[in-house]
């Protein structure tokens, strides 16, 4: 069930977008960016059935027509319910489609990219294209995430303010940018000390964030008649 981007982490993402005023675009704003920052993974469903999971995972659901969709159904739901379930205040606004379909495909983005990042991959161009997309920069469950998101949307929703999610939005993506970086040089640095070894690129190469030290790579090595790892 960890072969995905943790779901705390989807709907604190979802939160913070919220807090930092997106929500304040039209009623059930919260709600559409933490819901649909989530949706994609319906697919995890399939652990409850006998079928191999990983044929059916971070693909149908999390694809480029999938992204087009999502938003579009998420927003008849919300739009229906803002229908049947009037605000207590009569004068009120109601909720607008188009606001709903901009957050929701917000949240839908933010959740590929989020998975994007971590060494399970996404079929992003499902169902056009099988082939995996892997950024090999944040583990799965990536507690610092957990606490610059968490405590921005905390700290917004105590002072009644955006500026604390919107400073928590940033330092994540700063954050995030630096691991896609540090990702990349490591792989680099690997790959040039396993070549002076041996004088040949491997068939394959995984160097892979590892839980909690967000400076530890996990690495396993294609050698073509072994596997190679370390760290």
């Amino acid at each position: 069930m960890l072969k995905r981007m943790d779901n705390l982490c989807h709907t604190l993402v979802g939160a913070a977008m919220g807090e930092a005023g997106l929500k304040r675009r039209t009623r059930f704003g919260n709600a559409a960016l933490m819901i649909s920052a989530n949706l994609p993974d319906v697919d995890a469903l399939i652990f409850l059935t006998g079928a191999p999971s990983v044929a059916f995972r971070r693909g149908w659901t999390h694809g480029i027509v999938a992204q087009a969709l999502w938003p579009l159904a998420l927003t008849t739901v919300l739009v229906i319910i803002d229908r049947v379930w009037r605000p207590s205040n009569g004068d009120a606004p109601r909720a607008g489609p188009g606001p709903l379909l901009l957050l929701s495909g917000v949240g839908i983005l933010s959740h590929g990219f989020l998975d994007y990042l971590n060494n399970y991959g996404v079929r992003l161009l499902m169902p056009f294209s099988r082939d995996w997309f892997y950024g090999d920069a944040v583990f799965i469950i990536d507690p610092w995430l957990w606490l610059m998101l968490g405590a921005g949307v905390l700290w917004a929703r105590r002072g009644l303010t955006p500026r604390p999610a919107r400073v928590a939005l940033g330092v994540a993506g700063v954050y995030v940018a630096a691991m896609l970086a540090l990702a990349v040089a490591s792989r680099r640095t690997v790959l040039d000390v396993w070549i002076r070894a041996h004088g040949a690129s491997p068939r394959g190469l995984m160097v892979g964030p590892a839980p909690v030290n967000p400076v530890r790579k996990t690495i396993i090595v294609d050698a073509g008649d072994r596997y190679a790892t370390g760290t």
